[in-house]
Order: structure tokens, then sequence, then C-alpha cells
């Protein structure tokens, strides 16, 4: 990718090397990293939001809430090193792209910000852990990212290069999206009415959206500031398809169980991801009209 010759993004804050404390005074950095992978596949196997399971480990007491939404500060210092200077870029380059899209559609686009964190911090959502990939928290519109993540996508989920690191940032950047849309509002109000089966094919809805988003960046970035190089498409396919919940499933369970995906497959990832790359039409990520996914 050539992502240097772009420009930073303002709105990141640089957590890392802070360790949060939450309820009583218990430090996150106590739990092991087998602790948090354990968690995580419960989280997979029973659909079970692994922030709930987190907060539950001090003892029922309450995660601190983090910072409220539209709170002003001044931006962080920038980070120096490299794969913060990437994320920084990526960022900058999604808002350029949903900057003129949404203009496009007569409304204003508000980016979100990107935490980068080591370990675990605080968010709206609760605890945050790097155990559970990156994520985005709708009530204070961040991204959060621990930088290491990009390491186990390549070296875990054989999912190597820049792009596939990119697409990560797109896609829950495309959650933004969702949320200021009022797709995610919309889609969490109809989870509460339904059968967990059902709230489960809605989540995959949405992430199918949110991959959708991302392509829908990846080909505007490309188009307007020819940002990716040969091979990249293919590195963030392969990414796609790495992080699908039939082949999580597999590695984790040794065999897949449909009805508790809430992701989709990597089948459907690569294929929404591609359709977004093709089309970079925001119309034709409407996964929620879609019969079949």
């Amino acid at each position: 990718m050539r992502w240097r010759t772009g420009r930073q993004s303002q709105n990141v804050e640089d957590r890392r090397g802070q360790t949060p404390r939450f309820g009583r005074g218990v430090r996150v950095g106590g739990m092991s990293g087998l602790g948090l992978v354990v968690l995580l596949v419960i989280a997979l196997l029973t659909g079970i939001n692994p922030l709930a399971l987190l907060e539950g480990m001090d003892g029922g007491s309450m995660v601190q809430p983090g910072p409220r939404t539209g709170a002003s500060s001044a931006p962080p210092p920038a980070s120096t090193d490299e794969p913060a200077q990437f994320a920084s870029a990526i960022l900058a380059d999604t808002e350029d792209t949903w900057t003129k899209i949404f203009s496009a559609g007569g409304s204003r686009y508000e980016p979100p910000r990107l935490v980068l964190f080591d370990g675990a911090t605080r968010s709206a959502c609760g605890l945050g852990s790097a155990a559970m990939g990156p994520f985005y928290c709708p009530p204070d519109r961040r991204v959060y990212l621990d930088l290491a993540f990009f390491r186990q996508l390549e070296r875990r989920f054989g999912a190597p290069g820049d792009f596939a690191q990119a697409y990560v940032i797109a896609h829950e950047v495309g959650h933004h999206v969702q949320n200021q849309l009022g797709v995610a509002e919309r889609v969490h109000s109809l989870r509460t009415r339904v059968s967990e089966r059902e709230a489960n094919a809605l989540s995959v809805r949405m992430e199918l959206q949110a991959d959708c988003l991302a392509g829908v960046w990846a080909y505007h970035a490309h188009k307007e500031r020819n940002l990716l190089e040969p091979g990249d498409v293919e590195e963030g396919l392969r990414a796609a398809a790495a992080i699908g919940d039939d082949t999580l499933q597999r590695r984790t369970q040794g065999h897949v169980v449909p009805e508790s995906w809430t992701h989709g497959s990597s089948e459907q990832r690569v294929r929404w991801f591609r359709r977004g790359m093709e089309s970079g039409r925001l119309d034709d990520c409407d996964t929620f009209t879609m019969g079949r996914l």
C-alpha cells in the first residue's frame, strides 16, 4: 500500500503503556493471557458478549465508565513508531472517503476516534481486551485496537500484509458509519425483541455490511488516491476469509455451528468485502433487505 504519502489523522488516542484500574482496584494485567483466551473461546461458543464476561471478573462490580461522548480533549502527541503511523494514516484515509460520501448525500460525517492500547483499556462499552481483537464502541464512538493483533493476523491466521491490516481498521470504521446512519441503533433495538438465533442472524448482517463498507472505502482510496498496489486485494480477501465464523469454529472447537454465527462465514465475508471493493456504492451494502447473504 502507498500509505506513507497520505496524511496522519488527528483522531488517535495512544494509551499504550497504560494499565487501567477497574472496580475495587483490580488490575486487568493480573489476568493471564491463557485466561483471556479461555474467555474468548467461551464467548465464541455461547454467543455471550466477551465484554460482559470480562466485566464479571471483578465480582460483579461495574467497570468505571470510559470517556464521555463529545468530551473535549487536546489531540495526543503523534506516535512516531511505524505501526501507529500506519493505523493513523489508514484512519485519515477513511475520514477523507466517508466525508466525501456523506457530503454527496447531503449529510456530515463525524469521524471516530482510534484508541491504541496494550492488553486492556476502558471503553464506554466496558473492558476492552486484546484477546477480543479490534472492536468499535457505539456509545463513545471509538475504535479500539491493540496493534499486537496485526502480528496474530499474520502468524496465527495466515493473513499477512498491510492491506489485510487496513481492512481490519476499515471494517471497524464501517461500524461507526452504521452507527452514524442509525443502522446500529435499529439493529440493537430489534435484537432485544427476538430469539437468540434471530439476534445472531442480525449480528451477521451487521458484520457483513461492515465488511462491504470496508470495501467501499478501499474502492475510493484506490480510485481517488491510488492507495493499492499489486497483491493488496488478495491480502484483504485472505484476511476476510481467515476470520469467518466457520473457520474460527473449526479452529477452536473442531466443528461448525451456523446458528451461533455472529460475523458470517469466510465465504460471506469475502463476498461482501469484494462487493464493496468492486462497486464503491453505499447502496450496494444493504445486507438487511437481501434474502440470501
